[in-house]
């Protein structure tokens, strides 16, 4: 299958399943109701529910897939490691953080962009972070040490927002909001992820170029002329700047970055570069499918999204772990 043939696939699967998933949810929709609405012709009841409710929420869901997808990849890439995913580099929970202390302080009920701009300067501060104690030789392996630094001192920094909260209700605001979701965002939500989203793509896609020398080695990577120092820069801030801008909104999802690359990753011969658009179609897909089945499950309360790709997403890690792909050569 051609490289452009998979894509315009991929993207016709995710229009077809984003146009099913209107349907689902607590008030069943039919596709005549549905077929009324794209006519313009729907009650205003219908209205609200396909254009203000579920559609931003599956636009979002998209948008978070394709991010933490095409993310996973290059993360995949610029570690050579097929079971790294990008919160090993410590954005997923610098983001958190930063949107953990805006509840802490009580303004997610007074700023209702609080949350978000809180978890993006996260993510930024992250990267400031990560360059600092990464060093100057800035070596794969310094990264991710200096990842799981900043990862681990986000961690503590929740745990420590949570054991220190003496509100309960607060409390529980957090722990909700860590679990991960799409639901009762709107389109300024989207609207707000927009501008971090595009830039940080932007910049993981212009180094894909550059991880398709680096999968040969650094050694070699550098023969070819890549700027390997200058390319983990860009694809480190590339990483923070998607990923804080996405979690900020939805809270941490996870698991997506780590699978999406591997459906992919043999139709494009294991090629890097051609590995990353892919993947970002196959995130968004899984997200959005995983939102519709969390819309169908019947409970009292909504399931999470981040618990429902966590169950999907350990299956697959172990699946990964039992083929001995983490002991395969990285080309």
């Amino acid at each position: 299958m051609s490289y452009l043939r998979l894509n315009l696939l991929l993207a016709l699967a995710l229009i077809m399943v984003s146009g099913l998933s209107l349907l689902a949810g607590a008030t069943a929709a039919s596709p005549s109701d549905l077929l009324a609405f794209v006519a313009g012709e729907a009650s205003a009841q219908w209205q609200i529910i396909f254009a203000d409710i579920r559609a931003p929420r599956i636009v979002l869901a998209a948008i978070t897939g394709f991010v933490l997808g095409l993310a996973g990849a290059a993360t995949q890439g610029l570690l050579r490691n097929p079971l790294a995913e990008p919160s090993l580099l410590g954005a997923s929970n610098a983001a958190a953080l930063g949107a953990v202390i805006a509840i802490y302080l009580g303004l997610s009920g007074t700023m209702s962009y609080a949350v978000p701009l809180s978890a993006a300067f996260g993510a930024l501060l992250s990267v400031v972070l990560l360059l600092i104690f990464a060093g100057r030789g800035v070596s794969s392996v310094r990264l991710i040490l200096a990842g799981f630094a900043v990862s681990a001192l986000a961690g503590a920094g929740i745990a420590l927002a949570l054991n220190l909260s003496s509100n309960m209700f607060a409390a529980l605001e957090i722990s909700f909001w860590l679990l991960g979701a799409v639901e009762n965002r709107s389109w300024s939500h989207v609207a707000l992820i927009l501008p971090g989203t595009l830039v940080g793509l932007g910049l993981l896609v212009s180094g894909g170029r550059g991880l398709n020398a680096f999968g040969l080695g650094e050694d070699v990577a550098a023969s070819l002329g890549v700027r390997l120092a200058y390319l983990r820069l860009r694809l480190s801030l590339g990483l923070a700047l998607a990923i804080g801008a996405v979690v900020s909104v939805t809270g941490v999802i996870g698991f997506v970055g780590l699978v999406a690359p591997h459906f992919v990753r043999p139709l494009v011969g294991y090629n890097p570069q051609k590995s990353l658009l892919p993947s970002g179609l196959v995130g968004a897909l899984l997200l959005v499918l995983a939102d519709s089945a969390v819309r169908l499950v019947p409970s009292a309360q909504e399931l999470k999204l981040g618990v429902l790709t966590a169950f999907l997403g350990v299956p697959m890690l172990l699946y990964l772990l039992r083929r001995g792909v983490a002991d395969q050569p990285q080309a």
